[in-house]
């Protein structure tokens, strides 16, 4: 095949443009007097020319009698051609500028090609030595030039952005494709027709092949509609009518064999580059620097990446998967064109995406931003096989290697987030005491962070992989780490659990530690081990929530629950043993006869002392706060089962010494049954209990 090369389509074309202006000698110097300044190579146009320059006309191209005779037939169909080709040439006919072939005479459009496919093929047959080259190549051209312009204006008139609307409702469709198949494994079907949307139309590939399998079958009952499985829903945006594509396809066929592949390339990705650019604008995509994305606050960038993530989704699997499709189709068996051109509309607008990915993996790590960056890493980690399957080639091998670079700085930036957020319990240095010993803002913080983590399970066991070893605080040492862990922890933690699971035990030792410091911030003991039972105990039941404990197993929980147990055992022996002190009989029989020998002096005293003691824990106690009403009901009875016998077994061995003297009610001034009253108001959190002590 003959064409052009650059520089005799250069030289060719300059000579039509001199052709064109000249409407007088005088000009015609001029022009070539510029031209000849611009590049000496133009010097030359002067000798081809006409020694008087005519407005361009279908004569002013045709051989003159010195030239070769060309075949009768062959001379017949130049000039066929030449007729169809001028008829569409502003400068030499009276076509309006405005006019489009394809716009309002399609049918021209088909014979128009016809004409250009002829000149093209006269142009092969022809040698370079040939006299009607240059007539020929001047056609040819002259059609080229015409086809830029019907190329450009077929696709910036067909093309629009696609309301996000659409996109999202689409993305939602497939989705659901995606995830419609039963725990048995069946497929669900859809049994409700396709749906019909506004602006650009969808394509599903399944719906057609039903559509065409029941047309061609012979049945009786091919009338009655087949519910057609969701799961191979193609989410593919039509983005062009595809009479449009077709027209475009034709016109694309032309330039590249007429050597104009380059400027067919950049018409099409000027139109179709912006037209894409504007459907991600619509979705909230905006062009910002990795600076401005550093700068922002985290309320502002929570909201972006939000945006990021959902028109990554939208992206990848709508519009970039059918502009992908819809370079196929308009260069068909155009080798090499169609792959180029994609990589060329779509290349900017992924690497904006990925270059906020790039801001995020490298921005400073605060445990708040934990959850988004898994979420960036979980949305691109899923998209990541569509991505390369739509950027293959390699012209997009830029953008695979950038999104697969990118998904490990996000795991990174996970990782070391996570770290922070240890990092940040251990220096967790808090002064001010909660009241009441309730549990601690840190331990809800937390745990209800840990909680949410698991959310993201199966990722996290992704992220920490098999690394066996226990994490390190500041300024620790991992022997001292791990002695700290106890027997028990340490050895699950290299044996039996997984890496996350020592990760999150390590997490709860890190803030059982930080406890362990706030809790001498109360100057009474049994506060300290109320404390220290409220916390633990809340550590415990968010542990027992069936994702964490499915991780770290059942020994932690028992072994913690244990030591729950042991804290509430703590408070009592601290907090009551006064109180059940003035119960004994100690101190009160002068000698061994029980009768005799019993001090109503001394008895008087004991029972004074008990009252003022039980009514000082009532006071205080009755503000503490267990806010667990299970445990709070639990840790009442343990108290009721220690105080109201003791009390009962006293009451009954020293009454009758009391009842005789004046003003009895002085001393034993409670029941057992008042006792049980007042216990029962203990830990409500209240500031001051509603009961009123008798006087």
């Amino acid at each position: 095949m003959t064409t052009l090369d650059g520089e005799e389509r250069v030289l060719a074309t300059a000579q039509h443009i001199v052709r064109s202006l000249g409407t007088s000698e005088t000009m015609t110097d001029d022009m070539l007097n510029i031209l000849s300044k611009f590049d000496d190579r133009f010097s030359g146009i002067n000798n081809m020319l006409p020694k008087k320059q005519e407005p361009v006309s279908q004569e002013a191209i045709l051989p003159s009698t010195s030239e070769v005779e060309l075949d009768d037939s062959l001379k017949a169909s130049l000039d066929e051609v030449e007729e169809v080709v001028f008829q569409w040439d502003t400068l030499s006919s009276d076509a309006s500028p405005q006019t489009m072939i394809w716009d309002q005479y399609p049918q021209e459009g088909e014979k128009y090609l016809k004409a250009v496919d002829e000149v093209q093929s006269m142009l092969d047959s022809l040698s370079v030595s040939d006299s009607s080259v240059d007539r020929v190549q001047n056609i040819l051209q002259l059609a080229m030039a015409r086809l830029e312009v019907e190329f450009r204006h077929v696709l910036v008139t067909n093309s629009e952005s696609v309301d996000p609307d659409t996109l999202l409702d689409y993305l939602a469709v497939s989705s659901l494709a995606a995830s419609s198949f039963t725990s048995n494994g069946e497929e669900s079907v859809d049994m409700t027709p396709q749906t019909s949307f506004n602006g650009p139309s969808f394509i599903s590939s399944q719906y057609e092949a039903a559509e065409g399998a029941s047309s061609s079958s012979g049945d009786e009952d091919e009338d009655v509609p087949v519910a057609q499985p969701v799961t191979d829903f193609n989410p593919i945006v039509e983005l062009l009518p595809s009479t449009v594509v077709a027209d475009l396809h034709e016109i694309a066929q032309r330039m590249v064999v007429a050597g104009y592949k380059r400027e067919c390339c950049q018409v099409y990705t000027n139109v179709r580059k912006a037209v894409l650019e504007d459907s991600l604008h619509r979705l909230g995509v905006e062009k910002l620097s990795i600076d401005e994305v550093q700068r922002m606050t985290w309320e502002v960038l929570e909201g972006k990446i939000k945006k990021w993530i959902q028109a990554m989704k939208v992206g990848v699997k709508v519009l970039f998967a059918s502009e992908r499709q819809l370079c196929e189709d308009v260069f068909q068996d155009i080798v090499g064109v169609g792959e180029t051109s994609f990589a060329d509309v779509a290349r900017g607008s992924m690497m904006q995406l990925l270059n906020f990915g790039e801001a995020i993996a490298i921005s400073r790590r605060s445990p708040e931003k934990l959850f988004r960056i898994l979420d960036m890493y979980e949305t691109l980690r899923d998209l990541l096989t569509e991505m390369c399957v739509i950027f293959s080639g390699e012209a997009c091998a830029g953008v695979r290697e950038e999104a697969s670079g990118i998904l490990l700085r996000l795991g990174e930036a996970a990782r070391g987030t996570f770290a922070e957020f240890e990092n940040a319990i251990y220096r967790d240095t808090s002064k001010t005491p909660v009241p009441g010993g309730a549990v601690h803002p840190l331990t809800r913080y937390v745990m209800n962070y840990i909680r949410f983590l698991f959310d993201y399970v199966d990722t996290l066991k992704q992220l920490f992989g098999d690394r066996k070893e226990l994490p390190k605080l500041p300024g620790e040492e991992r022997t001292i780490v791990a002695d700290s862990m106890g027997d028990d922890e340490r050895t699950f933690g290299q044996d039996d659990l997984s890496p996350l699971a020592v990760q999150t035990i390590w997490i709860t030792h890190v803030l059982q530690n930080n406890l362990e410091g706030k809790s001498k911030l109360y100057k009474d003991p049994s506060l300290t081990y109320l404390f220290l039972m409220n916390n633990l105990h809340y550590i415990v039941q968010k542990v027992k929530v069936a994702e964490v404990r499915a991780l770290i197993g059942d020994d932690w929980v028992r072994k913690h629950t244990l030591l729950v147990r042991q804290h509430a055992t703590s408070y009592q022996r601290a907090a009551w043993v006064k109180v059940l002190a003035c119960l004994r009989d100690e101190g009160i029989r002068a000698s061994g006869s029980f009768s005799s020998g019993v001090s109503r002096v001394v008895l008087k005293e004991r029972f004074k002392t008990f009252n003022a003691a039980f009514e000082d824990i009532h006071k205080a106690q009755s503000g503490w706060f267990v806010p667990d009403y299970q445990l709070r009901l639990e840790l009442r009875i343990s108290i009721a089962e220690k105080l109201l016998p003791a009390y009962r077994s006293f009451l009954g061995r020293y009454r009758l010494f009391l009842e005789n003297e004046r003003h009895p009610q002085k001393y034993i001034k409670y029941t057992p049954e008042d006792l049980e009253t007042y216990l029962n108001d203990l830990f409500e959190g209240s500031s001051g209990s509603s009961l009123k002590w008798k006087s």
